[in-house]
């Protein structure tokens, strides 16, 4: 039996599930009309797509779209509260921005959030439908609409990554006086707000990519810029990904790898094979033998949690043997070492003192990566962990940044995080040491405080300059009055207190 790298994917997949929003503290709050504010906000669940603000909140008035909002022409004049009417006697739009409340069903979750933000919502709460048959009487279902034992995760489908704002699911029970507020056109303001834990001075982060996954490609190549930056205020740790073929069914019962060129190790460790054709081109064994690579890379080098040397090799390798047939080429690896500062030497000895890829054995690095695989609970790659938090949205250096600078405490936020988390472009300022003219929002308290000084300095200047003219100006004037006004006597000499200096 032979099995694809779809059935691969499928059993990976299921095998891998996890909760939403892991290690991530988000909350639900209603601050308009206080009766329906709770000490503790309200329970929801978070999306596993858009990109929320980590260590930040939305705080907005609340729109009822009063529609499903599951096509791409979303109707803004719509909905509640009703708002006046303008010069074309229809109503008002929206006023951004603001937080749209949709109701669930329809179609999925990702295709009403992005109408939603089509149309310029900063977030969006889908209002559950159903009750919980947890809720009991304190939820009302439709007549005949059976309760759900759990709510439904926020999956992504496959699409969302051009999401960009945040959204929750709100519970039925905890929907409704919402939407009855609303609907009276009465104004409700909602807070969502996100956390990631702060457990010392030092953030640290974790990557999970597999060497084909193009969507990690990008941060790869920039991202050694800001990981060098940061220094040991972060710490890294990179994680590769492959498939348990022992779980997936790639190792027989007689011990025989049933998934040929996928599997190293008789069947043990496995990958998709990137170009779908089992028969020539990279295969899965190639992928694994790489994460291997790479895995023995940062283990030589990455004691220190920043890794420039594994840094270094992913864009040489990426820049000369990501595609076949230089991706298994000996030769184009000793030229993406060289370029690097790897020893090739150590990283091969590294790869056979693990277990090697060959014989139906264990390897250690890859069975520590499957462990840390099943811990994690990884849904999709590529995937970014923060303070052991989930980061949502599509990998990018400014997700990241913004994520790793917001793990930190008040107190210990780094020099480049002041300067860079709140740039429009975190990439050039990271590059440049500085925001590019106006963009940056913050400052650190040096810079602050010596700009203060010359401030200072150069007012008390202007001040001492400016008084040292207005005394000139009086002495002239007085001499002038007395020439004018005072007789002289030719044959006498007058003597004024100007003269000698008394006037000051």
């Amino acid at each position: 039996m032979i099995l694809s790298t779809a059935m691969l994917a499928s059993v990976a997949s299921l095998m891998l599930q996890a909760c939403a929003g892991q290690g991530v503290s988000s909350k639900l709050q209603v601050h308009i009309p206080q009766t329906l504010t709770r000490p503790d906000g309200y329970a929801h669940k978070e999306a596993l797509f858009g990109v929320p603000p980590y260590g930040g909140s939305i705080q907005q008035n609340v729109y009822f779209a009063n529609d499903l909002l599951c096509e791409p022409n979303v109707d803004t004049r719509g909905g509640f509260p009703i708002r006046p009417k303008d010069k074309s006697d229809k109503m008002e739009p929206w006023p951004a921005p603001y937080i749209l409340l949709v109701d669930r069903g329809g179609c999925t979750f990702v295709k009403k959030v992005r109408n939603a933000q089509r149309s310029g919502a900063a977030g969006v709460i889908i209002a559950d439908d159903r009750c919980l048959c947890s809720a009991g009487s304190s939820c009302t279902s439709a007549q005949g609409e059976q309760c759900e034992t759990r709510e439904p995760i926020m999956a992504d489908d496959g699409s969302g990554s051009d999401i960009s704002i945040p959204s929750f699911l709100m519970y039925k029970q905890d929907a409704d006086p919402v939407k009855a507020e609303l609907m009276a056109n009465r104004p409700v303001r909602i807070e969502m707000a996100w956390a990631l834990p702060h457990p010392d001075n030092r953030v640290e982060y974790q990557l999970w990519a597999s060497p084909t996954d193009r969507m990690s490609h990008e941060f790869l190549k920039q991202f050694k810029k800001a990981a060098v930056a940061l220094a040991h205020r972060a710490k890294f740790t990179p994680h590769i990904f492959v498939y348990n073929g022992v779980k997936s069914g790639c190792k027989a019962m007689d011990g025989e790898n049933v998934c040929y060129s996928l599997c190293t190790n008789y069947g043990r460790y496995c990958a998709t094979d990137p170009d779908n054709d089992l028969q020539k081109g990279i295969s899965g064994a190639d992928v694994v033998k790489e994460s291997l690579r790479r895995a023995c890379i940062w283990e030589t080098y990455g004691s220190d949690g920043i890794g420039e040397q594994w840094w270094d090799y992913i864009v040489e390798f990426l820049f000369r043997c990501n595609t076949d047939p230089n991706f298994a080429s000996d030769a184009c690896i000793a030229d993406a070492y060289s370029n690097s500062g790897v020893d090739a030497a150590e990283i091969e000895k590294c790869m056979k003192a693990s277990g090697g890829l060959e014989i139906d054995a264990k390897n250690t690095l890859m069975e520590a990566e499957l462990t840390a695989a099943d811990e994690a609970g990884i849904v999709i790659l590529p995937a970014a962990f923060v303070n052991g938090a989930a980061i949502r949205g599509a990998l990018s250096f400014s997700t990241i940044f913004k994520a790793i600078c917001a793990g930190f405490s008040k107190k210990s936020v780094p020099d480049v995080c002041l300067q860079c988390a709140n740039c429009a472009n975190e990439y050039d300022c990271v590059v440049n040491g500085g925001c590019a003219g106006a963009s940056s929002q913050s400052v650190s308290m040096p810079v602050f405080i010596g700009s203060m000084v010359v401030l200072v300095v150069v007012f008390i200047c202007v001040g001492l300059i400016q008084y040292r003219r207005s005394q000139n100006q009086v002495r002239a004037e007085v001499r002038g009055i007395i020439a004018e006004y005072m007789p002289l006597d030719n044959n006498s000499k007058v003597v004024s207190a100007l003269d000698e200096g008394e006037i000051s």
